[in-house]
């Protein structure tokens, strides 16, 4: 089948049939689209970024070992 026999055998359906034909089209476009990977910026600055570093001043933070157990013992107890 060509694609202009195709296109007319769309075209002879009634218009609720075009509209589930064109409905179903979106769904396999959808359910078979390419996933693009993220792209990677190459204009990333990190050294120079406001986020790295924004916690360096706080001194409950300094031994991270305790502060996540004290984090987990907290949530553990109000869980019980």
């Amino acid at each position: 089948m060509t694609q202009q026999e195709l296109f007319n055998e769309f075209l002879s359906l009634p218009a609720e049939a075009q509209r589930q034909v064109i409905d179903y089209i979106a769904f396999l476009r959808q359910r078979y689209a390419v996933v693009k990977p993220a792209s990677q910026s190459s204009d990333i600055d990190l050294i120079n970024d406001s986020f790295i570093g924004m916690w360096s001043d706080r001194q409950d933070l300094t031994d991270s070992t305790a502060w996540v157990r004290r984090v987990r013992e907290n949530e553990y107890l109000l869980k019980v």
